[in-house]
């Protein structure tokens, strides 16, 4: 068996998310006092009680699904000794990553997704993101540059096959919507974010967050965490300092990931984190790949006999 170790991308969060895991687990239960007591607010009752209007808060959801899946990821190495190859996280998934690779403390992570959180949060309100499912991410590409606003419309998230999230100014998606059915899109689904992420337009706030990192400490990784931006397992500090800057402006090349996993020989994959969006995305990229999901006890126990190498029914799974 050959290991990766995923964490969870924003749209995953859910009211109640961590809570059975922190009163099953003790060191699951510690994420979430650290994180309470590191940001001071409470982070344990924004992802349990809610309400959902609260959660869905970009400032509030990107310190909660930090922290639910850290939580996550602490729970089951408490259950189960966890040696995997590597590390990946989808978008703010990255930092819970970092944090399971050694290159930042808990504390650090999530002071600086706060301020991640907080920037995207009042980022420029022209901007906004829509999920084009039914075309690969070439046929996007061709509709995108027909608008002809290289830097006001751009592919941002490759997701899976048939996939694919496009970010830029609002009249720049509105224009593509009607060419993209036209190419054979099923759907094109405005996302409820505030601002064109992942685009170019995000240029401002990868200056400021590169800024915030340098204040910071930040270690080689113990495990290759594989970049947002390039698909490459990094193990230095510098460059993934470097590239986690550049993230937030740039397109989340979550195929080209998935495909370096496989390519490295990858056969197992857990998410630790509410949902199962990026096992759902694993499975359509590389079938083969057996996944889990911990979000709850059910999820860590199916997790715990995937680790182990122990036979489930593929539907469990």
């Amino acid at each position: 068996m050959s290991l990766a170790i995923l964490f969870s991308p924003q749209g995953s969060q859910a009211v109640g998310m961590g809570r059975e895991l922190a009163e099953r687990s003790a060191a699951a239960r510690a994420v979430f006092e650290e994180a309470d007591a590191t940001l001071g607010w409470a982070v344990s009752e924004a992802c349990w009680t809610g309400p959902e209007d609260r959660l869905n808060d970009t400032r509030q959801t990107q310190p909660c699904l930090l922290t639910a899946s850290v939580a996550a990821f602490r729970a089951l190495g408490e259950r189960v000794e966890l040696r995997p190859e590597l590390v990946a996280g989808h978008s703010v998934g990255e930092y819970a990553a970092l944090v399971a690779s050694g290159v930042l403390d808990l504390a650090t992570a999530l002071r600086l997704v706060s301020r991640r959180a907080a920037l995207m949060a009042d980022a420029d309100g022209d901007g906004g993101m829509a999920a084009v499912l039914g075309l690969d991410r070439a046929a996007v590409q061709d509709v995108v540059d027909g608008v002809g606003r290289p830097t006001e419309l751009v592919v941002a998230n490759d997701n899976a096959p048939g996939q694919v999230v496009i970010s830029g100014r609002l009249d720049c998606l509105a224009a593509v919507e009607e060419p993209m059915r036209a190419a054979g899109a099923r759907r094109v689904v405005r996302l409820a974010v505030s601002g064109a992420f992942h685009s170019p337009l995000m240029a401002g706030v990868a200056e400021e967050l590169a800024d915030a990192f340098e204040r910071e400490r930040w270690r080689d990784a113990t495990v290759p965490i594989l970049s947002n931006v390039t698909a490459e397992p990094l193990v230095d500090a510098g460059r993934i300092r470097a590239l986690l800057a550049e993230q937030v402006r740039s397109p989340v090349e979550w195929v080209r990931c998935v495909e370096r996993m496989v390519a490295e020989g990858i056969d197992v994959a857990v998410e630790c984190g509410p949902g199962s969006a990026l096992s759902g995305m694993v499975k359509r990229i590389a079938p083969h790949v057996r996944t889990a999901n911990v979000g709850d006890i059910a999820g860590l126990e199916t997790a715990v006999a995937v680790v182990e190498g122990v036979a489930i029914a593929p539907a469990s799974v």
